[in-house]
């Protein structure tokens, strides 16, 4: 019985507690056994239930190949305390589970965790939103230069061109934002990160698995920034740092046998001295590398690791909100993870399991882990743990999508801008979220989108006592062949036209005048003569 995935969504640890137990309700064998004279019908050994539940969890893509016998018989005592199991004489808790032959059932009814209010972030701490063109600085105006004045468009270059904004061009000024600071700056990765890990997991909210307020901004961009040449984070305050006794001897075991300064080992058992001395600085640290804050993160981020790449973006821009000497305190521990189980020239390191299976058990519970040590912390840090360490080169490296977006919204704020007299309109602003409607809906939305702004120049055309009325009549021609609808609709008849546009008064010709001769047509006369 492998069960279902348990996708991400707040207190994903509780739901894989409530799943395991029903899973192994419901698939445990269950028969006769004889003990102490007497029959227990409905009963199992402790090692039939080791046996069983080391194979479920095995094949769960939850917890993944990588659980030990071991850590499964730690499951099962934690069974046995919670009640989920009991022995045959009804007793829990008070003793030990044993891989043995002890006889156990389950009680009629096991305890089921029950999943907590789930706390609301997003009334007091939700991030603001990102900084944009709110604030903004004129730009100084050269001495002795008038001010552009507001051009007003004739008749024919309106014609001409057949805008629709009829009128005069409102006058304009350029802008800019006022210089972003180092605050602002690292308020925008935070922002844009968080969003862009939301985005990820595919949730539409972290209510429940990431509080804002554990975020620093500042923390990111050290990250990111803050780097040697191979990409390991380097620190500011170096007392930060790790001390250079464990520094030296994480050396020794990734570059063995190069790496040891005497080129020999001192005595026998030597490299697993210098593992332990690694292993004692790590499991003392005050809480696990992956921090409890983020602890519901990296546990939503298991969900999706069967898809590499999605995994490992996930994890990308969730190991950026570490604090930098977090983030390199575990880069350095999963590279040397990964030398030393791909090194052949290492000494093995236990004599009973892998180095691989060594490594992995003795760093799991220093990466992550729960302030209230949730049962099963050890199991889900083991799949975790493996995963980076196979891929730790590519989840260091910095996500490209986030990285480009966050540049180009820092680039467009410091960008200038001309902003028109009278508006107030912000296209700097983030467009919203979209939702699917009807064709009925959008077409609807499509006519009072365009017709309304069309009304309302049309108006203004008609209420213009400032224009001239020979103007006046040549754009609303113009208007009626642009738009015929929007026309006709305020102009339904000659009657409303006339009512709102006097008709043009027609020309009259001057009529002809009637010239009276002053003598009637005569004939040609002689009146003088050339003779002499």
């Amino acid at each position: 019985m492998e069960g279902h995935v348990i996708g991400p969504g707040p207190y994903r640890a509780t739901k894989l507690w409530n799943e395991t137990i029903r899973l192994f309700r419901g698939g445990m064998p269950l028969r006769r056994h004889w003990a102490n004279f007497r029959c227990y019908d409905g009963t199992f050994t402790g090692s039939e239930a080791v046996d069983y539940l080391h194979e479920l969890l095995r094949s769960n893509y939850n917890f993944g190949p990588e659980v030990t016998r071991y850590q499964t018989l730690q499951l099962l005592r934690k069974f046995f305390k919670a009640h989920v199991i009991e022995d045959i004489k009804g007793r829990h808790g008070t003793e030990d589970f044993e891989d043995n032959s002890h006889l156990y059932r389950f009680p009629t009814m096991s305890p089921l965790k029950s999943l907590p209010t789930r706390p609301s972030w997003r009334d007091g701490s939700d991030l603001p939103r990102l900084i944009r063109w709110d604030d903004y600085e004129e730009l100084p105006q050269k001495e002795n230069v008038a001010p552009p004045k507001s051009a007003v468009l004739t008749s024919d270059l309106w014609n001409k061109r057949h805008s629709v904004a009829i009128g005069d061009v409102h006058e304009c000024k350029l802008i800019r934002r006022r210089e972003v600071t180092s605050k602002q700056v690292d308020h925008i990765w935070k922002s844009m990160t968080i969003t862009h890990l939301q985005r990820v997991l595919g949730l539409k909210t972290l209510d429940g698995i990431l509080n804002p307020v554990h975020v620093n901004g500042k923390h990111i961009v050290d990250n990111i920034f803050s780097v040697s040449k191979t990409g390991i984070v380097v620190l500011e305050n170096k007392a930060d740092d790790m001390p250079y006794w464990v520094i030296s001897a994480m050396k020794c075991l990734a570059n063995w046998p190069e790496g040891n300064d005497s080129k020999q080992p001192l005595y026998p058992g030597f490299e697993r001295d210098v593992l332990r001395t690694v292993a004692d600085y790590y499991q003392r640290l005050k809480e696990p590398l992956l921090t409890f804050h983020l602890y519901e993160v990296f546990v939503n981020i298991l969900s999706l690791l069967q898809e590499q790449d999605k995994g490992t973006e996930a994890l990308q821009v969730s190991c950026l909100l570490l604090p930098p000497p977090n983030r390199r305190r575990l880069q350095l521990l999963l590279r040397l993870m990964a030398r030393v189980c791909c090194n052949p020239h290492l000494p093995p390191l236990n004599d009973t399991i892998s180095t691989r299976t060594l490594m992995v058990q003795m760093f799991s519970h220093c990466v992550l882990g729960s302030p209230d040590d949730m049962d099963l912390d050890e199991l889900l840090a083991t799949k975790l743990v493996t995963f980076m360490m196979e891929h730790h080169s590519a989840i260091f490296q910095v996500n490209t999508k986030l990285r480009c977006q966050v540049e180009e919204h820092l680039s467009h704020l410091k960008r200038a801008q001309i902003k028109y007299a009278g508006s107030d309109t912000d296209f700097s602003a983030s467009p919203a979220f979209c939702k699917q409607i009807k064709r009925v809906d959008c077409e609807e939305q499509k006519v009072i989108g365009t017709q309304i702004p069309l009304q309302q120049l049309l108006e203004g055309l008609i209420a213009d006592e400032e224009l001239p009325v020979k103007d006046k009549r040549k754009r609303l021609k113009q208007f009626q062949k642009s738009y015929p609808d929007v026309y006709q609709k305020r102009f339904p008849t000659e009657e409303s036209k006339a009512a709102v546009i006097p008709e043009k008064t027609p020309r009259l010709k001057p009529h002809l005048a009637l010239f009276n001769l002053k003598k009637p047509f005569q004939p040609f006369q002689r009146s003088w003569s050339f003779r002499a």
